[in-house]
């Protein structure tokens, strides 16, 4: 089952079973978010991607400078490990390593949760990629992504164990929008995928190609 697949039947499962007005509750905010949300400050193709330096799930530094020394880099930035979709995408992501390793990219998966959350995930999933933690969003700001929630998906949160102050370590409820980037080793955006909607993700085989296509035909590679 491929990741959009994956993703569609989770939510379906979902809107199933979730409490009276809950689904229609997230689809109205992600309308609203659409409507709101400047996507032309987000990070683009042909853009010049920021570095940055962060901890990862066990506290370790990792520069982007450095992981672009050796190939070019995935860069995923996710809400956090209590979102379903979230943890969906990055173990799509963990089976689609060796072919993104192949073409020699290395995967930065970064969110605003605090480094033992980081951990979690990691762990929960199983990852054998950069899990990173990002503090007050300073990096998902650079990359033009971030956003502040409502406040009726504050209070769904607070009902759910899921407040994000606990969670990210402030107070600011605010969140980076799913997004992917392939990041050339000069780097210049080579792909950029950014959706509002948290439903939605990039598939690991449009990642694939980019580096395929960054890989050039005297590499070898199949």
């Amino acid at each position: 089952m491929g990741l959009e697949e994956e993703l569609a039947t989770f939510r379906a499962e979902f809107e199933r079973t979730a409490p009276s007005g809950r689904a229609a509750l997230y689809s109205a905010k992600i309308e609203e978010l659409r409507g709101r949300f400047w996507l032309e400050d987000a990070l683009a193709v042909g853009d010049e991607a920021p570095d940055f330096t962060l901890p990862d799930s066990r506290g370790r530094q990792v520069s982007l400078a450095a992981v672009l020394r050796a190939g070019p880099a995935v860069v995923t930035f996710y809400r956090g490990g209590w979102c379903p979709y979230c943890n969906i995408q990055l173990r799509a992501y963990q089976r689609a390593l060796p072919e993104i390793a192949a073409f020699g990219g290395r995967i930065i998966a970064i969110s605003p949760q605090l480094p033992d959350g980081s951990l979690s995930v990691a762990e929960t999933n199983a990852l054998e990629f950069d899990v990173l933690s990002d503090p007050g969003n300073v990096v998902g700001r650079s990359f033009g992504l971030v956003y502040a929630l409502p406040e009726e998906l504050r209070a769904v949160m607070r009902l759910n164990g899921k407040a994000l102050p606990g969670i990210n370590g402030d107070e600011s409820w605010e969140l980076p929008l799913p997004a992917t980037f392939v990041i050339a080793q000069d780097r210049c955006v080579a792909l950029a995928y950014v959706d509002v909607d948290y439903r939605r993700r990039l598939a690991p085989e449009d990642i694939v190609a980019t580096l395929r296509l960054l890989a050039g035909p005297t590499t070898g590679r199949a």
